[in-house]
């Protein structure tokens, strides 16, 4: 099956003014590192919107790079494209001869690109290969997930990263598909989820949606990406940089909410103590509060922008 070809590429970066607005108020802003690039819609923002502005732009999808690349050739040396995970960006970025930024990005999910490309296997609109990686060099699959892992660990994945009530009914459908012929096709998978699923009440989600995210999460190991990229940009972040990551489900921005609210925690002591003991201090500032969601005019342009939510943070002094 091909790819799409070149230039039906579409890709609207979300909430995109309001990245620009807040990371451009960033005193002295100089370098950024754009920790899930994509095709480099929020880079080429930045860099229009900060003339002395340098990226380092991560992602681990190849076709990614090349696409940012040439959509981003004319920054010159202002841009620089590297393959790797963000959960590698402080060793990415201290390899490239930054010890610190000014500030980072992330824009956590898959990417319109990915999901309307058959031949990737993320969406259950399309048919295509149960695939599913995110940088195609891995070697597990979501066929791989769903032919060869146990009914107890796929109930298990349902259950955690797809919040599927239906987790184990719909794991023993799969085990008993498979004992018949391989799950190779999206439509496939599709064909079970529809027999064991069903919408319960006007507006929810269609059945598939939560079983190819817990799939998605679990093949390319998206919620400990998440927690490490988290930890460092905290570690890479100067005082007074800015930290801006965008969430697309619940349980991702369940893990930035909390990893940010711990880090803004001034003490942490036991409540039972009198007073303060544990010399802690806080390693951002939060100042806004909740998330940041696409305005209506957004949300009437990018349907998928629905579900976006941004989330901001300041670094202290402190490390």
């Amino acid at each position: 099956m091909s790819p799409l070809p070149e230039n039906e590429w579409v890709h609207i970066p979300v909430l995109a003014r309001e990245v620009v607005t807040h990371l451009s108020a960033v005193h002295n802003l100089k370098r950024m590192i754009d920790g899930t690039l994509g095709n480099g819609g929020h880079t080429r923002m930045m860099l229009e919107n900060n003339p002395e502005l340098e990226v380092l732009g991560i992602d681990r999808d190849t076709a990614a790079l090349e696409r940012a690349g040439k959509n981003l050739e004319e920054f010159g040396s202002r841009f620089t494209a590297v393959h790797g995970e963000f959960a590698q960006l402080e060793s990415l970025s201290r390899a490239h001869g930054w010890d610190q930024v000014d500030a980072i990005l992330l824009d956590i999910g898959v990417s319109s690109p990915q999901i309307d490309d058959p031949a990737r296997g993320f969406s259950f609109r399309n048919c295509g290969p149960l695939d599913m990686r995110m940088d195609r060099s891995l070697k597990l699959t979501a066929s791989r997930v769903v032919n060869f892992y146990s009914e107890e660990d796929l109930a298990k994945i349902f259950y955690e990263y797809g919040e599927l009530r239906e987790s184990r009914k719909l794991a023993r459908a799969i085990v008993a598909a498979r004992e018949l012929k391989p799950l190779a096709t999206t439509d496939d998978l599709c064909a079970v989820c529809d027999k064991v699923l069903h919408k319960k009440h006007p507006g929810d989600l269609p059945s598939p949606t939560r079983v190819f995210q817990a799939l998605r999460i679990e093949v390319n190991g998206e919620l400990e990406q998440l927690k490490a990229g988290l930890q460092g940009a905290q570690n890479i972040l100067r005082p007074g940089g800015r930290l801006a990551v965008i969430s697309f489900h619940s349980l991702e921005d369940r893990i930035v909410k909390n990893f940010l609210r711990d880090a803004a925690r001034e003490c942490i002591c036991p409540p039972s103590l009198p007073m303060c003991v544990c010399g802690n201090h806080a390693k951002f500032d939060l100042p806004v509060r909740g998330v940041i969601s696409a305005a209506d005019d957004e949300l009437a342009a990018n349907r998928r922008s629905a579900s976006a939510k941004l989330r901001i943070a300041d670094r202290t002094q402190w490390r």
